[in-house]
């Protein structure tokens, strides 16, 4: 083995402590710190994400203008497929996870993933641009010009839902991939890692302000064609980036020992299986053993029934170990807060819905004869998230790190939690702002003028998309560390698809919310709060709404969050 180093090395031999433990390269080999890891292949992934990012934004941000516009459906039905669409694709990375930890490794999915995105926007390019090559005829409905045929309907579902299936295989992989070009072990790096999620998300933000800026005026004003074909280019580069690293990438190394899915399911079944057992029993085995519990034992004691064998053996041995049992309540300790975030993940369903549609019945004029894109003041998120992440990273930590004594500042259920606070105080003002437009719309007499411009400044919605970053950075950020940092290190890119499924899972409330109110509201004989006429509808109940439960739970975040058992550094 020392020979096989020392020729890889070339002219200089490596130092053995140079050798990243854990880690080979997409070969198989050993990798060394010098020369391999680290910011040198963060970058490139980060690059990688950036321009998938300015993809899958290219497609979701503008959808549901795409929807009300050539396709033809109602605001209410077009807001319910954007949310079916976006919770699936936040869903599958849950599978895609699954196939990389399980399977392929990072690695290989993310390439494979990304073939399969090139080849899912280059048919939705083609079903964008079929009226035009078909002749299809043209017809008036819901105040849009559609001139979609059933085919390309259909053609552009299916082209829609294998980008889905794509990135449910790129998301949890990239970023984790990301993750693991630092070496927890190494002081320097680890500090480095901690930096890492930052400066990921304030490089995705960065780069989706292009898009919002670039391809939605092109999509509003050029060509639904080449504002999907743009993005189609932008994965085959992402492709390119990612490639060009494959020299400097440190793959982690899949153990000898049991998948962590048979682990974790064994303990919950010995503990079933011994439910009857008495807690005095398990106490008195660890004791003998010299393995008194943790403070996490006190969670979930009913796993610990897992420690021992069925009362009906004749030899009281242990089914399953300490670890064991403590990763499996590590994984289930995740639940409460998963379930407690939802709420904001139905509130981040709305930027690119209701808040797009909004903007787009009111004064949205920069200049004579040019109109700003209302998908467009999505924009001012990402600029929000660029110019807050360094301050968060540079300034508020430090200072906060003088009083709390913690290194990353306030702990990562704190950085969720604010945000959360924030994003309630943006729905309040989402809700007043719609109360204005409405009033405006009805003192002018536009009550039943929906194509009528509503003579209100699109500009009044900047402060609610300025909050709704503000609380990204917080949340989003904050979200993405806890569930990488807190699951077992075989399962990273699940723990990362766990914080995606929030979304997912947001998105399907969301839907399910403006189909039951949308039915309501007409079964009771009154407009629905999701009119297409925007001017009779009332969204600002709607956000109203989404304030309340979001300060219900975050009242029931707060709770569990307070008790939350942190993973000891080594133990998960």
């Amino acid at each position: 083995m020392a020979t096989s180093h020392h020729e890889t090395a070339g002219v200089q031999t490596p130092l053995l402590d140079d050798v990243v433990e854990g880690a080979v390269d997409y070969k198989g080999r050993p990798v060394h710190r010098s020369r391999s890891g680290g910011w040198r292949s963060a970058w490139f992934i980060i690059g990688v994400e950036v321009a998938e990012r300015f993809a899958y934004y290219g497609i979701s941000c503008n959808l549901i203008t795409f929807l009300t516009g050539p396709l033809g459906q109602s605001t209410a039905t077009a807001a319910e497929n954007v949310n079916i669409w976006s919770g699936t694709a936040s869903l599958l990375p849950l599978l895609g996870a699954f196939v990389a930890d399980s399977f392929l490794g990072r690695y290989r999915t993310i390439i494979f993933a990304s073939m399969l995105y090139i080849l899912g926007l280059g048919l939705l390019t083609l079903s964008a641009v079929l009226p035009s090559l078909t002749g299809s005829d043209c017809q008036k409905i819901n105040q849009s010009t559609s001139c979609s045929s059933q085919f390309q309907v259909l053609f552009f579902f299916f082209s829609l839902y294998l980008v889905a299936v794509a990135q449910g295989g790129h998301k949890p992989c990239v970023q984790a991939f990301g993750a693991d070009q630092f070496d927890s072990s190494d002081p320097e790096e680890c500090k480095a890692k901690s930096s890492f999620f930052n400066w990921w998300y304030f490089s995705l933000c960065f780069g989706t302000t292009f898009t919002l800026i670039l391809l939605i005026y092109i999509q509003d004003n050029l060509s639904w064609g080449l504002g999907f074909g743009i993005p189609c280019i932008a994965m085959v580069l992402a492709l390119f980036i990612f490639l060009l690293g494959t020299r400097t990438y440190r793959c982690s190394i899949k153990g000898d020992e049991e998948s962590p899915f048979v682990r974790i399911g064994r303990v919950f079944v010995a503990a079933l299986r011994n439910w009857r057992t008495t807690p005095s029993a398990i106490t008195s085995e660890e004791e003998s053993r010299g393995t008194l519990p943790h403070e996490s034992s006190e969670q979930f004691k009913f796993l610990n029934k897992a420690l021992l064998a069925p009362d009906d053996l004749k030899e009281n041995r242990k089914v399953c170990t300490v670890t064991e049992v403590e990763e499996a309540k590590s994984v289930l300790r995740l639940f409460p807060i998963w379930v407690t975030c939802l709420a904001y993940a139905v509130v981040f369903a709305q930027y690119s819905t209701f808040f797009t549609k909004q903007g787009a019945t009111m004064d949205r004029t920069i200049a004579p004869g040019l109109d700003i894109p209302a998908a467009s003041l999505q924009t001012f998120i990402s600029i929000t998230i660029v110019i807050f992440v360094p301050i968060y990273d540079r300034i508020f930590v430090p200072i906060a790190r003088v009083f709390t004594r913690k290194p990353s500042g306030i702990t990562m259920l704190q950085r969720i939690g604010i945000g959360m606070f924030i994003s309630i105080i943006s729905m309040v003002v989402a809700a007043l702002v719609e109360m204005k437009r409405l009033k405006t719309a009805k003192d002018y007499g536009l009550l039943d003028m929906p194509s009528a411009t509503v003579p209100m400044s699109i500009w009044w919605l900047v402060p609610q998309y300025l909050l709704a970053g503000l609380a990204d950075v917080f949340t989003m950020v904050g979200l993405q560390e806890f569930f990488y940092d807190q699951v077992p290190n075989e399962l990273k890119s699940i723990g990362l698809a766990l914080y995606l499924s929030i979304f997912g899972v947001g998105s399907f409330l969301s839907s399910f919310l403006i189909s039951a109110i949308d039915d309501a509201t007409t079964w009771a004989g009154e407009t629905s709060w999701f009119s297409s006429n925007l001017n009779r509808a009332h969204l600002d109940y709607f956000y109203w709404l989404l304030g309340g439960i979001s300060v219900v739970e975050l009242a029931i975040y707060l709770y569990f969050a307070k008790s939350y058992i942190y993973n000891r550094a080594g133990t998960v």
